[in-house]
């Protein structure tokens, strides 16, 4: 996680703002008993000269002639002439420079030299330290950062939320995400009793954290805050990932039909993954329209596993008729006799016998059926419609060889046996009447002729 140079700016900037003054004609001109009483406040002033050369070094900066000016800076610092507020104050614009020059290094340098000057102000010391944590985190000092932030924080009895979510990021770079829950909270308590905002990022930064943890309830619970104030696709994936790490599957449906209906699924594997949860939701209707629209469109690939899908969402949905182009499209990807196996059944369903057939010879054909004898039996049907009375039988006597469906196999036989006895019957009768009325035909002609 880097760090914003902007807010490093502005620190460094304040510690420039009222720390550089002029000392008085006055105070140069005190007797030996003023000097005691005023030795402290004079202690806090930068002679003219110091004054006039830093303001020269600041003009440099302002034309971006960073060279120039810390050569300035450099000729004016001199520890055995300057006291130790000019000292500070030269410090302090030294790294400033370095920084403006992206020489992070010397800046860190500058500035520990700065805090290791005896009588530093409190305040100094302290805008001091918290930059120093700053710069050490740009350079992934993340301890020596960490141990620099921790000092601020005993400088600073009254800390803004931001030092806390940056404690946050470095124990982030530490590894050592548990300990990231307590600054983060304490930034959003702080925010919300100053009345500022809780930032996005704050709670994707926690998230994180308990998401280190496996906490999925909190996680969760950190999703909704999201998704309530800023809501993303993104956010609505998470949820539904963290109830499915705490065993919520009747809710994860609602996450993702959510982000569905607010157009944040864009993804083949999104919608895909969606009509999934429709089906588990038994709603395979919209399942059904979801990946058919998504096919049509070029969206969901139109693979043998999508088919297989689609087709198995209307089928679901008593819509046999709409599942057979699924069928038909999934089983010529396929090498496997399965698909060929299901639109035999979908040909059944509707009545399209002959078809039935057919595709019940291609699953054979294939082959690598997991029940065999269940296509036999279907195969037996359709020829049993098509009045194929011999070839059903066999089909039924295949699949009699399955203990499981010699039953069912001996009962089709039978209504096959009673259907071809009860049809011979019938053909008797048939002829016994024609045979019947050719006598009576005769008669009548012989009568006529008579």
């Amino acid at each position: 996680m880097k760090m914003n140079r902007g807010i490093s700016l502005k620190l460094f900037l304040a510690l420039i703002v009222g720390f550089l003054a002029v000392g008085s004609a006055s105070a140069q001109n005190a007797t030996d008993e003023d000097r005691d009483k005023t030795k402290t406040k004079q202690a806090q002033a930068v002679s003219k000269e110091v004054y006039e050369r830093i303001q020269k070094a600041q003009e440099m900066v302002d034309e971006k002639n960073y060279s120039g000016a810390l050569k300035t800076l450099n000729n004016l610092y001199n520890p055995d002439k300057l006291t130790e507020y000019e000292q500070a104050n030269v410090l302090n614009y030294i790294g400033f420079v370095y920084y403006n020059m992206d020489d992070t290094k010397n800046a860190i340098r500058t500035y520990e030299k700065m805090l290791a000057i005896p009588t530093l102000e409190p305040q100094q010391a302290k805008q001091t330290t918290f930059t120093l944590a700053q710069l050490l985190t740009m350079e992934e000092q993340y301890q020596r950062a960490l141990n620099t932030l921790d000092k601020w924080f005993t400088l600073e009895t009254n800390p803004a939320p931001e030092p806390f979510i940056l404690r946050a990021q470095v124990l982030y770079n530490l590894n050592r995400y548990k300990e990231m829950v307590s600054p983060i909270e304490n930034a959003m308590r702080v925010a919300r009793e100053r009345d500022k905002p809780v930032k996005e990022d704050w709670y994707g930064l926690l998230n994180f954290a308990y998401f280190q943890q496996e906490n999925y309830a909190k996680v969760r619970d950190i999703q909704k805050i999201l998704l309530q104030n800023w809501p993303k696709a993104r956010y609505w994936k998470s949820l539904a990932g963290a109830f499915t790490e705490l065993g919520e599957d009747e809710k994860l449906i609602y996450a993702y039909d959510a982000a569905h209906t607010q157009g944040m699924l864009v993804k083949d594997t999104e919608f895909v993954t969606m009509a999934q949860l429709y089906l588990q939701a038994e709603v395979p209707y919209k399942a059904a329209t979801l990946l058919e629209e998504k096919m049509n469109a070029g969206i969901v690939p139109k693979s043998e596993k999508n088919y297989r899908l689609l087709s198995q969402a209307w089928m679901l949905a008593m819509e046999d008729e709409k599942s057979i182009p699924a069928l038909q499209a999934a089983a010529g990807l396929s090498t496997n006799g399965d698909l060929d196996q299901r639109l035999a059944n979908a040909y059944l369903n509707v009545g399209n016998y002959a078809e039935c057939v057919k595709s019940a010879n291609n699953a054979a054909r294939k082959g690598g059926l997991k029940n065999p004898d269940n296509l036999q039996i279907s195969r037996g049907m359709c020829l049993y419609n098509l009045r194929r009375y011999s070839d059903a039988k066999s089909a039924f006597r295949e699949a009699a060889k399955t203990p499981r469906s010699a039953r069912t196999s001996a009962q089709w036989i039978k209504v096959i046996d009673a259907d071809v006895e009860r049809n011979r019957q019938i053909k008797l009768a048939e002829e016994a009447a024609r045979k019947k009325r050719q006598e009576l035909d005769a008669k009548k002609a012989e009568s006529a002729r008579v």
